[in-house]
Parts: structure tokens; sequence; C-alpha cells
């Protein structure tokens, strides 16, 4: 056999290896994106990327060389420079350039929309917090099509019901606040409740809410307590229980007694 028909026959380097090889086509590839060659730092190696499942094999072979990024503020962060060989073509193909983060890069973090970041206190004087249409806490105030609150009839209906809003808690709404106000320090797992003399839901300064949530929340208006201009739980108190007096016995300091403040010798209590 002639040396020309041995060289025929002898196999070329297989794709991978000249996409391997090509380190210097896929770092000119990065400097020109880059725009710096100071930027483009060491090569950091390769990888081939997998074909998708129905892939046909006969497609070629895809390779990305990594080389370390020199960029300022992008700490961690590394060039991917991506070579392909196409079937019967025996130099790489430049696919992309991209810069990419990696394990130990700072990024960003995840975008949250402005309805799911807000916290209590972060609205001010001045602030609008716009409700949205799809808000779970609400729902429209009478029974009528979805479009009732566009309507002026249904406005004019509303109005002459005594109700005069378009949209009112939902049950899921009413729930979130009472779950709310009785995980908070005037709920009945608080210090203060533990050790008052009595309940709220006994207490002459106790203001119970409307509707549905009447019987477990309302309102203080003792000025001296400390839950004064909030809303309590029923069985939530502190030691300015209107009921609570001061006892003293013979040698024994003076404690607080839930007991009437007035004198019904002279009359009959119903």
């Amino acid at each position: 056999m002639s040396d020309s028909a041995a060289s025929a026959a002898a196999p070329g380097p297989a794709p991978e290896e000249v996409l391997a090889a090509a380190v210097e086509l896929a770092r000119a590839a990065a400097v020109d994106v880059a725009g710096d060659p100071a930027v483009v730092g060491e090569h950091l190696g390769t990888h081939v990327e997998p074909l998708a499942d129905d892939a046909d094999p006969a497609l070629g072979v895809v390779l990305t060389h990594s080389f370390a990024a020199g960029l300022s503020g992008y700490l961690g962060w590394h060039w991917a420079v991506t070579l392909a060989v196409v079937p019967g073509d025996e130099h790489p193909t430049l696919d992309e350039v991209v810069l990419l983060p990696g394990d130990s890069a700072l990024l960003a973090p995840a975008w949250v929309p402005w309805h799911e970041r807000l916290r209590p206190g972060d609205l001010s004087v001045g602030d609008v917090l716009p409700s949205t249409e799809d808000d779970a806490r609400l729902v429209p105030s009478y029974l009528a099509d979805d479009d009732s609150a566009e309507d002026p009839a249904g406005r004019v209906v509303a109005e002459e019901l005594g109700i005069g809003r378009e949209r009112v808690l939902s049950v899921e709404g009413r729930r979130e606040a009472a779950e709310r106000w009785r995980e908070s320090e005037f709920g009945p797992a608080s210090a203060m409740a533990r050790h008052a003399p009595g309940p709220c839901s006994t207490c002459g300064f106790y203001l119970p809410l409307a509707g549905s949530l009447r019987l477990s929340l309302g309102a203080c208006s003792n000025g001296f307590s400390p839950a004064d201009q909030r809303v309590v739980t029923a069985d939530y108190g502190c030691g300015a229980h209107s009921q609570a007096s001061l006892e003293r016995t013979t040698g024994e300091p003076a404690e607080f007694v839930p007991t009437a403040r007035y004198d019904t010798a002279d009359f009959d209590v119903l």
C-alpha cells in the first residue's frame, strides 16, 4: 500500500478533539465580545454540551470553552464560548459567547413583584397602595355579574342597601386578619394576657367588632391600657381591667381581684 493510500485510510481526529484544541479560536471570540483582552483570563476547561434526547447524533458535537472573567464586579463569573463541528467540516464553528456566573458568583436576588415585597410599615405619608383586582381578601359587596363594580346601576343599589362600598372583606380576608391579630402582642398568648386579672370580653372598656368577628375580636378604649386604640382578642387582658380592684388582708400584700366596683346592697342585680 502506498503512503498516499495509507494516509487516506487513516482516521482523522474525533470532533471532540478538534473542538477542545480550538482554545485560541474560542479566546479570540471572547476578546471580540469583551472588547478588551485584559478581561479574558486563563482557560478554565471545556465540557461537551449534551444533545437533546430526540436529537440526531449526526448533527455534530457541541463543546464549550470557559475562560476566567476579569471584569470589575464580576467575581466568580466566566466567559463561556460554545463551538460546534458541522458534519463533513473539519473546522469548528462559533455558536455563541456569553458571560455566566459560577458557583461562587455574587448574584442579585430574584425579582419579586412589588405587591409581594411589601411589608407592614412600608407605607408612609403620601404613598398610595392600590389593591389588585384578584386580591383574595376582597369580594364584591353585593351579588351581581363579574363586571358589577363598573355598573353604575349596581353602585346605586349598593348605596340604597346601605353597603356603600363596592368591595368588602372576603371569608379569607377575615380569617387572615383574625389570625394575624390573634398572634400579635394583643392576643391570648402574650405575657400581658397571661397575667391579667380577667379577659377583655368581661371588661367595660372592650368594644366588640361588628359582624362575624364580634365574638372573638374588639377594640380597647381604656386610655391607661397598653392596648388602647388597638384591636384585641376577646381572651386578651391587661391590668387595667374595669373590674380589677385591690383587696388587702392582714399581714398579706395587696393583690388584684376581679370584683364589682359598685354597691349592690340597696337594689337587686337581675
